[in-house]
């Protein structure tokens, strides 16, 4: 999706001023107040309404939209339920191993949603994000989160930064994180699979992910104690070494490439 496709929108009039203000820093149209259902000219909306900023598809019958949320819904009702100590991403970055939770380095940060489960594990996360829709989102959700008295406290772990995550990485030397965590954008899929809303929505936006081995390599040698990629179940692993060992859930893989045990 070309930047020609988006544009900026709200509900309100009140949320004018701050829709032109994100259409300024992302150099896209903005539409003042609108309603969605009746915009022909763009298919996408980065939408402004009183739960945030969010993409709206336009059209008659086109879905809800798609926010970073942490204070309610799946990630509101997991915190409330016992946080994501079972999870198999917990499992994959090594937290039932380690003395103390680990600096996480999430490379490929989406709107945000693993990184929550490890920040309420205890896990400082910095987040990178190289699209700036995206980018714009998750600060967002982030923002909205910071000011809700139990999503608060688990935001306060999670570091955002813009930028290309190969380019950071390779501008730093040494270790930078005990692990890193890839989610990269799988380029193909099973016609019969279901696919998240908001995958629909973000492919066209990010694209796939084809320089994905160059960022499995450089992390490799960024990460003090391992690098976790995860992957659809059924996807090959990512061009480059062999991981070291594999955790296969429902829909998802978590290839772990071990390069020292965690303290």
């Amino acid at each position: 999706m070309v930047a020609s496709q988006l544009a900026v929108g709200c509900a309100e009039p009140l949320y004018i001023p701050q829709a032109r203000a994100i259409a300024d820093t992302l150099h896209f149209p903005c539409i003042d107040q609108v309603d969605p259902r009746f915009v022909a000219d763009y298919p996408v909306l980065l939408w402004l309404d009183d739960l945030g900023l969010s993409l709206q598809v336009t059209g008659r019958k086109a879905p809800g939209p798609v926010r970073a949320e942490f204070v309610s819904g799946k990630a509101g009702y997991r915190r409330e339920h016992g946080g994501g100590a079972g999870q198999l991403v917990a499992k994959a970055v090594g937290l039932q191993r380690a003395s103390k939770p680990p600096h996480v380095l999430d490379a490929t940060a989406g709107l945000g949603q693993d990184a929550y489960v490890l920040a309420g594990l205890g896990c400082e996360v910095t987040l990178l994000e190289r699209s700036p829709v995206i980018h714009a989102l998750l600060a967002d959700g982030l923002v909205r989160a910071a000011g809700d008295p139990d999503a608060g406290p688990l935001v306060a772990r999670m570091y955002l930064q813009a930028g290309d995550s190969i380019e950071r990485l390779r501008s730093q030397d040494g270790t930078i994180a005990d692990v890193i965590y890839l989610d990269p954008m799988f380029p193909h899929r099973d016609k019969s699979a279901r696919v998240k809303k908001e995958m629909e929505l973000f492919r066209p936006i990010v694209g796939s992910d084809d320089d994905a081995p160059e960022l499995l390599a450089i992390a490799l040698e960024r990460a003090a104690y391992r690098v976790v990629v995860k992957r659809p179940r059924k996807a090959p692993v990512v061009d480059g070494p062999a991981p070291s060992t594999q955790l296969e859930g429902k829909s998802s893989r978590y290839d772990i490439y071990a390069l020292r045990a965690l303290p």
